[in-house]
């Protein structure tokens, strides 16, 4: 675990420059505005050890799969997030030495990222080789107004000479993805323009064909006396130099506004005009300007979702982060787009969707965003249910039976991993549970007729054909799966996997009988070729007749079969030296182990807590945490909320930090490869979940707040049914204000309270 960033209620800070930290905070400095964003790369040369990444969202490459062994139903592709033009860079020589902090001596380094304002800021001095002293300061934003463009304010100011300068920025799309098979480039150049006024560089993908211009224009104010302008290109790289002369002590300053248009949103000829235009616009506007609306774009957001946390600064800044991160990854502008596990941040994993939309990153949405926001999250499950349809027929299902897949980018399965890509098919009851959830929070009930019907009996299809009769248990057993716990494959019964199919097919046949002879459902189910009386009597056997892996003696559900074969060790009893056992374990080691990664049978019940009592999930709980390592991001807040329940405010508080600060704090030492996006939802949860107590039930609002010991007291806002609500609790009193007209019945420690318009509910803790 690290600890150099600097605990700051709103603003993320870095102190001192060390190298070996540096891809780290390339990550965590990230900044993104739902259309495009980058790592916190610098803008001057850096020829140290660095993860280059600029993104613009959708566009991908389907990159060869690369198996050991080939089988049948394997994807063909793996889909990568491409690292796209570097539209940042600036290159300064002074007196023809170039400013490169990989050769300087640095000194009063200073890295912040406002979380309030939405900005990135650099300072610092560096000695050169030569002995010349400059002084930098940076700012640089994504702006959320103008979604295509981004700007940077580069002052410089030459400590100890005058002299000559040159000032070269570039727009670099001869880029590579740290990921690619043989070390392949996925852009080719098809058009490119340096000039005075406007330069770009526009280039498509590889086989999918995205085309993106980047462009971009710039201009030097103050301490500067300019001595002209020439330009040069190579292939898939433009730039301008402006060479000018400079004075000791007399500041000047880079303003470089830049913009990516890429052909998702605009015909393929006209990319680089609408990219001129974008770019002139950002330039005349100014950056002062584009600030100031940037900012006041920000405020709003931190109405919607802020989080106040009195007493713990730590805790503070964590939640915040998070929150930054999740708005802006997604912002729900388009139906096309979802939740990609590294965001902005950084291009491992792949592919822009993995079941963390659904089954984490939803309810964080849910609450803070309009309505439409978290419909197009599940919308788009429902446009790609054909893909779906198609991923399980390559593995044998028929009859319109629908395997979502673990990761994709336009419905098609491109994850190369069998035990993950055949086996983790939990992921189809995440997708079924978010169209629950979605009606259960907005009550959009014709949702589930339109749309949401189609994709539950396509899951409860796959179901269906997905297990088997055992003449040996005389029950239905799911065989050969992998549950939340990627730490085994391959296992029978996993009890989370069986779970959530029975809850699925429960699920559809409710919503069948609720629209039984609707006009609607009658053509549905004749488009789909539904044996009504056929497939229900099927899909009831099998609800009742399930089986689901329990210990009697423990008083638990088993993970799986065979697992109380394991030698169960508790987490307490490993040698630090071995953590984390991903990075220090054979495979085989892990897979005979009874460590687990992630909440497991502890995200059943989570789920459907509602199903069992307090002594159910405690002894489960009491018996699987401590098994488990936490080394997945999607754990600590599973944990955090079922602590909460159970009245255990240390662990809670325990794994709520841990989730919070897991990447500010580098907890799995894996972020240099990019920040952890369902972490950051699962913190959301964490609190709102835990620490409120906030639940769903019934379509009704119910809380249960709390407070950790180490706070003083907290404050949110969600959206609930049109009305904005205010949650305020102190060590004595939880207060719920409704700032709009309408009523609204609320359960409080599951007492009944009217909640009136414009007005508040106090209640004793």
């Amino acid at each position: 675990m690290k600890n150099y960033i600097k605990h700051d209620p709103w603003s993320i800070i870095e102190e001192g420059f060390d190298p070996k930290l540096n891809q780290i905070s390339e990550s965590i400095f990230s900044i993104g505005n739902g259309m495009f964003g980058q790592r916190a790369n610098f803008e001057e040369k850096y020829s140290g050890e660095t993860l280059q990444g600029n993104y613009v969202a959708g566009v991908y490459y389907p990159d060869k799969t690369r198996v050991g062994w080939w089988k049948n139903g394997y994807p063909e592709y793996f889909a990568k997030v491409l690292n796209a033009a570097n539209w940042i860079g600036i290159n300064i020589e002074f007196d023809g030495e170039s400013l490169d902090l990989h050769d300087c001596k640095v000194s009063d380094f200073r890295r912040e990222l406002n979380m309030k304002e939405g900005w990135l800021k650099r300072s610092f001095k560096a000695a050169l080789p030569s002995g010349k002293s400059v002084e930098i300061s940076s700012t640089r934003i994504c702006s959320m107004v103008r979604t295509k463009v981004g700007a940077i304010a580069y002052t410089v100011t030459p400590l100890n000479f005058s002299g000559k300068a040159k000032v070269t920025p570039y727009v670099d799309f001869d880029v590579i993805n740290a990921d690619s098979n043989y070390d392949e480039k996925f852009w080719v150049e098809q058009e490119k323009k340096a000039s005075d006024s406007f330069s770009y560089v526009m280039s498509s993908t590889k086989k999918t064909d995205f085309w993106v211009a980047t462009g971009m224009q710039f201009k030097i104010d103050g301490g500067w006396a300019s001595a002209g302008r020439t330009t040069a290109d190579r292939e898939k790289y433009v730039e301008v130099t402006e060479e000018g002369n400079v004075k000791e002590g007399e500041s000047f300053t880079i303003y470089k506004y830049a913009a990516n248009i890429s052909s998702m949103y605009h015909d393929k000829k006209e990319l680089p005009k609408v990219c001129a235009e974008a770019v002139t616009d950002a330039a005349n506007a100014g950056f002062d300007q584009l600030l100031s609306e940037h900012v006041a774009a920000w405020a709003k957001k931190w109405e919607k979702s802020d989080i106040i946390i009195d007493g713990d600064v730590s805790a503070q800044q964590g939640i915040r982060f998070n929150i930054f991160q999740m708005n802006q990854t997604y912002t729900g502008a388009d139906e096309r787009l979802n939740i990609g596990p590294k965001g902005f941040t950084g291009e491992k994993y792949g592919g822009s969707t993995y079941w963390d939309t659904e089954a984490y990153c939803l309810a964080f949405y849910l609450a803070t965003s309009d309505q439409k926001v978290a419909r197009n999250l599940v919308l788009y499950r429902y446009k790609h249910l054909q893909k779906a349809i198609e991923n399980a027929q390559k593995l044998g299902f028929t009859n319109g039976a629908a395997l979502y897949p673990m990761v994709t980018m336009n419905g098609e399965e491109c994850h190369n991993e069998w035990e993950i890509t055949f086996e983790e098919i939990h992921r189809n009851g995440a997708i079924a549970y978010a169209i629950y959830d979605y009606i259960n929070y907005h009550g959009d009930h014709d949702y589930l007729l339109e749309y949401g019907l189609e994709v539950l009996i396509a899951i409860s299809r796959f179901w269906a054909q997905r297990v088997n009769w055992s003449e040996d248990k005389q029950q239905y057993v799911m065989l050969g799966v992998t549950g939340p716990n990627e730490y085994e494959n391959n296992v029978n019964n996993n009890w989370y996997t069986s779970k959530m199919a029975v809850w699925t097919l429960k699920y559809t046949l409710e919503g069948l009988e609720k629209y039984k002879g609707d006009s609607k459902l009658n053509a549905l189910l004749k488009k789909l070729n539904f044996e009504v009386h056929k497939e229900t009597i099927k899909w009831q056997h099998i609800i009742d007749e399930m089986y689901l892996g329990f210990d009697a003696e423990r008083g638990i559900f088993l993970q799986q079969d065979g697992f109380l074969d394991k030698e169960l060790i508790q987490t307490k009893d490993l040698p630090a030296s071995e953590r984390p056992i991903n990075q220090k374990w054979s495979w085989d080691r892990i897979l005979r182990s009874c460590f687990i990664k992630q909440a497991d049978t502890l995200q059943g019940i989570y789920l459907f807590e509602d199903e069992f009592d307090q002594d159910t999930i405690e002894r489960n709980f009491d018996f699987y945490e401590p098994m488990t390592v936490h080394e997945s991001s999607l754990s600590p807040c599973v944990h955090a909320i079922l602590a909460s329940k159970l009245g255990r405010k240390e662990k809670a508080y325990e794994m709520y930090i841990r989730t919070a600060r897991l990447d500010l704090d580098d907890y799995n030492n894996d972020t240099e490869d990019g920040c952890h996006t369902t972490s950051m939802a699962g913190t959301w949860m964490a609190f709102a979940k835990g620490f409120a107590g906030m639940r769903v039930r019934d379509e009704r609002l119910y809380f249960s707040p709390y407070l950790p010991d180490q706070w003083d007291g907290y404050a949110f806002s969600i959206k609930f049914r049109e009305r904005n609500l205010t949650i305020k609790a102190t060590k004595e009193h939880v207060i719920i204000t409704n700032d709009s007209s309408d009523s609204l019945n609320i359960f409080i420690f599951d007492k009944e309270h009217t909640l009136p318009g414009n007005g508040e509910v106090l209640v004793n803790i």
